[in-house]
């Protein structure tokens, strides 16, 4: 069996654009007509140029190779022009040549991902969602502790037991910084109230991006204890595993990063600079599915846990469900809300979603099917980058 074929959709997602302004999924075809979906994640150029960098990968390297050889295409791309280390681009596009590969070698021997890489441990995933606007709300959601906390109860409500949410502040290209002393209250009374709200029936999980030094975020850390995170996400930059180290030994808030980091590398760093107790890949930039099952194995060794970060398309969600499927350590999926809206219009057939808990499909490959027809109805014709950062000091 051989590659004969790929395409590129560069999706752009209608408002409310949760999950980002735009996807860029990756179609493979073999000459046996079997195809293959993947998604790339967040490179940090425009997709006009990601869609050129992934046909010039594709057209170099992937058209005449055999995707049952995940491991030895792997190595070529990833040692391609002679770089051989975890570049976030790089690795974006073979994550979604990949991810592509998997779907075609599942359908070709009938079975889910998941059977492939050691077979299914969990029969259901529990999953969480951001506190997310309604429409009228614009983004108050995310500086009003009040209506974060009645929000919150209504996830409650629907089954989710744990919900994430950011109150830090906005994150810039000058991080790490200081949060004010106004910031640091405001955090501080989110969680508050989120806890009368929701009492001991649902995790909290606080979000940040980087944003504070490790002395900055060891003073937030202390104010957030009494109200008993499941986690602290991020609260250093992911440049230096050694610094978000020091929070973590300062905090009994557990530490959870990774989806800005790519490739079992970087991830070893993170693990043994004990910086992270939970592991966040992102399987559309970490080097798809073979490499984030690598990550899971080595975490076990340390006792950390993995929950796949989704900040994206369903195709990804769909890779996070396979490897969370096959993980002992596997210990939340992030959602975006119930997979409903566009995560749903886009693919044939939706993410099954039941009462706060993902339930891993039986079809082969990654289970889910794009929506070709939608994916070109809804072209990206915006200018702005998927996520963009502040452009001066906060």
């Amino acid at each position: 069996m051989k590659i004969s074929a790929f395409e590129v959709f560069v999706v752009g997602t209608p408002p409310p654009h949760f999950g980002g302004r735009y996807w860029v999924f990756v179609k493979l075809t073999s000459d046996g007509g079997v195809t293959g979906i993947g998604e790339v994640y967040s490179l940090p150029f425009h997709p006009r140029a990601v869609e050129k960098m992934i046909a010039d990968v594709c057209e170099r390297m992937v058209v005449g190779a055999d995707p049952f050889q995940i491991e030895s295409l792997w190595r070529r791309i990833y040692s391609s022009g002679y770089s051989q280390r975890p570049d976030p681009s790089l690795m974006g596009v073979l994550s979604g040549i990949e991810m592509a590969c998997w779907d075609i070698v599942g359908k070709e021997l009938d079975r889910p991902v998941y059977d492939l890489l050691g077979g299914k441990v969990h029969e259901r995933l529990r999953s969480y969602t951001y506190l997310y606007p309604k429409p009228d709300e614009e983004e108050r959601v995310y500086s009003d502790p009040d209506l974060a906390a009645e929000r919150a109860g209504e996830y409650l409500a629907q089954g989710f037991t744990a919900v994430k949410f950011d109150p830090a502040g906005p994150y810039s290209a000058f991080d790490p910084r200081q949060l004010s002393l106004e910031a640091l209250e405001r955090c501080e009374v989110f969680v508050k109230r989120l806890r009368e709200a929701v009492g001991s029936s649902c995790d909290l999980l606080f979000g940040t991006h980087g944003q504070m030094t490790p002395a900055g975020a060891i003073r937030l850390a202390r104010r957030l204890e009494p109200y008993d995170p499941l986690w602290f996400e991020e609260p250093t930059p992911p440049e230096v595993p050694a610094a978000m180290g020091q929070v973590a030994r300062a905090t009994t808030i557990p530490v959870a990063s990774g989806e800005r980091l790519t490739t079992k590398y970087e991830f070893s760093a993170l693990l043994r600079a004990e910086a992270a107790a939970i592991l966040q890949m992102n399987l559309g930039r970490v080097g798809g599915i073979l490499e984030a099952k690598k990550i899971a194995g080595m975490a076990e060794t340390f006792y950390a846990q993995i929950a796949p970060h989704l900040y994206c398309g369903p195709v990804v969600g769909a890779a996070n469900i396979q490897i969370s499927t096959c993980s002992p350590n596997f210990l939340i999926l992030e959602s975006i809300q119930t997979w409903g809206g566009f995560h749903s219009e886009i693919l044939k057939r939706p993410i099954r979603w039941e009462a706060g808990y993902v339930i891993p499909p039986e079809e082969p490959g990654l289970g889910v099917e794009l929506d070709e027809a939608v994916a070109r109805a809804h072209p990206y014709e915006g200018e702005a980058l998927h996520l963009e950062m502040s452009d001066h000091p906060e």
